[in-house]
């Protein structure tokens, strides 16, 4: 019996022996492929760094060697057949937030607040009738709708026409490439301010345990969660500003990186300081190396997280807008993260107004993490560049142009648009910002030609891919002979309801904030009038660039126009069956309220 004991103990000791020896084998052999025992920590900021008398910031390069997987995230070598594709969308605002934080929290927003396109990427659109295009190979094609509408207000009939912007991108082929990807952090004062208080009120106003969280510490865990969305073969730099910039960590590979000892350097950092984008956007620059910009398989982008309140070196849009550019042209794209409901999106709407840049404002974590989840594949990926839309029409001129990324946005027959983002598709086959809309006058208006209905209009659409090879596409499109209201379809018509929901809030602002301008009026004679605005009608800051709080106030007059055009933002939502757009009737209810 005891010899029977002896014999159950030595086998399981035998088993034990080696069931230890090959788990000591397989982490061995696992942590080795993938450099566990290797992980670098080289986070070179310390926060007790006097920046007043200066640091060196240095400069780094990649010293990755290892093998990477290729991502064939060019992206436009494989075209769809029955195959769900992804849609298309334009560059600079992808969403509005900073408009709604604002009204929620009892602020005054300012008219950049509210984008055309950052409205149109919070919702998805029907883009058209592609039956016609969709056997083709092009890596962009466009859909063109019609639509005869009338104003709610002044009843007038408009003419509109969508541009659904399409690719032949299958969704199971599409991947970004590999990342060169260098974050550039304010750290600057301002970042000390809760996110729904404005740093230059001198106060904070709190509510609730997550906003009693600062701007700066919504960043912190803003760039953590950023982390989490790159791949081993990613290469990843950090540079912080204040007065100055700081190298926060060399550009390396995410697989050589001790992830968790940078999320809590990150977590560490504490707003100080002045506002000097320059110093920080240009030393983010330096650390993409001639190697770096000339390896084909990468992407390069900067991330820049910020209040957009700079006013320590260059300052004007002017000059910023200059080294966005210069970046540009050298295929370094850049993305703003716009942190606050003080963050300043004037200034973010003319650095953006640059090829293949973009920008998001967040208010929480939380906000952040879903727009890393849904969107960091596609926000780092410009597909199409320098898209130009021409119309050949004997009966009709572009009067506006609704939902594009750059200010030079038509001349009568010319719509332009810098860059193309690639977007995702709803279960209804609906792209997501997937249209670019056109106001329409026809020329019997102003010069008294009279239609012969057997014309049609041509439209011609030339734009640049990624490797800068052009290419064109020719449609002839016709509006319906109609006298009355008529709508393509649902892409169209929530594309106008859209439009004339930002244009009314836009002349509402600057009606509100330029002491009751009638130049902003909107009443029975002016209908829903496009809203142009300049620099001096927008009188909201201290400094070129700091923004200061204005308290929410609704004039008689304004809360009028509110009540009729809810009635109608209802109409139309029940007829386009989109319940998402409850949510700009939940902004306009807060308004009829004040």
């Amino acid at each position: 019996m005891n010899k029977k004991i002896i014999l159950v103990v030595v086998v399981i000791v035998l088993i034990i022996a080696l069931v230890g020896t090959y788990l000591i084998y397989w982490m061995n052999t696992h942590t080795k492929e993938k450099g566990i025992k290797n992980l670098i920590d080289d986070w070179k900021y310390a926060a007790s760094n006097n920046y007043e008398e200066g640091m060196g910031v240095m400069m780094a390069t990649s010293s990755a060697t290892a093998d990477m997987a290729s991502a064939s995230a060019s992206g436009v070598n494989a075209y769809a057949s029955k195959e769900t594709t992804i849609g298309l969308s334009v560059g600079g605002s992808k969403n509005i937030e900073n408009f709604r934080e604002n009204i929620k929290n009892g602020y005054f927003p300012i008219s950049t607040d509210i984008t055309y396109n950052g409205l149109f990427y919070d919702y998805y659109f029907n883009t058209g009738d592609t039956s016609k295009v969709a056997n083709t190979n092009d890596l962009f094609y466009p859909a063109y709708s019609t639509a005869i509408s009338k104003d709610p207000v002044s009843g007038a009939p408009e003419y509109y026409m969508t541009v659904g912007l399409n690719s032949n991108i299958k969704e199971s082929d599409f991947a970004r490439k590999k990342l060169n990807l260098v974050v550039v952090m304010d750290i600057s004062g301002s970042m000390s301010s809760t996110f729904n208080s404005y740093y230059y009120d001198g106060k904070d106003k709190q509510k609730s345990q997550e906003e009693y969280k600062t701007k700066m510490t919504i960043a912190n865990e803003s760039l953590n969660l950023l982390l989490d969305e790159l791949k081993p073969e990613d290469r990843v730099g950090i540079v912080l500003f204040d007065n100055q910039a700081y190298l926060a960590k060399p550009v390396s590979e995410v697989a050589e990186t001790n992830i968790d000892a940078l999320k809590k350097h990150i977590l560490e950092i504490k707003a100080r300081g002045g506002t000097n984008f320059e110093a920080g956007y240009s030393e983010g620059t330096k650390l993409f190396s001639e190697e770096m910009l000339n390896d084909s398989e990468y992407e390069n982008r900067i991330i820049v997280i910020t209040d957009a309140m700079p006013n320590l070196g260059t300052t004007s849009r002017e000059g910023l807008t200059k080294y966005v550019k210069e970046n540009a042209d050298n295929k370094i794209y850049t993305t703003f993260i716009g942190v606050g409901v003080d963050f300043n999106t004037e200034v973010i709407e003319t650095l953006s107004d640059v090829k293949g840049a973009n920008y998001y404002s967040v208010h929480s974590s939380e906000e952040f993490k879903k727009i890393m989840s849904e969107d960091f594949e596609y926000m780092v990926t410009p597909l199409v560049f320098d898209l130009e839309l021409k119309l050949d029409s004997n009966e009709y001129e572009i009067k506006a142009v609704y939902g594009t990324d750059t200010k030079d946005k038509n001349s009568g027959t010319i719509m332009k648009v810098n860059t193309l983002f690639p977007s995702s598709r709803n279960s209804s086959g609906e792209a997501k910002g997937g249209i670019v809309l056109l106001k329409l006058t026809p020329k019997m208006y102003t010069t008294g030609y009279q239609n012969k209905g057997d014309e049609k209009t041509k439209v011609v659409v030339s734009y640049k891919d990624r490797e800068g090879k052009e290419h064109k596409n020719e449609q002839e499109v016709s509006f319906k002979e109609s006298s009355d209201e008529y709508y393509d379809n649902t892409g169209i018509r929530k594309g106008i309801a859209l439009t004339r929901y930002a244009n009314l809030m836009k002349n509402w602002i600057l009606y509100e904030r330029g002491e009751e301008n009638r130049t902003f009026v909107i009443d029975v004679d002016t209908g829903i009038k496009d809203c142009e605005y300049t620099k001096e009608q927008i009188v909201v800051m201290l400094g070129e660039n700091e923004r200061s709080s204005v308290k929410l106030s609704v004039s008689d007059k304004y809360s009028k126009n509110f009540e009729q055009f809810k009635k109608y933002f209802e109409k139309e939502m029940k007829e386009i069956g989109d319940n998402e757009m409850k949510q700009e009737i939940d902004i306009l209810d807060m308004l009829i309220k004040k």
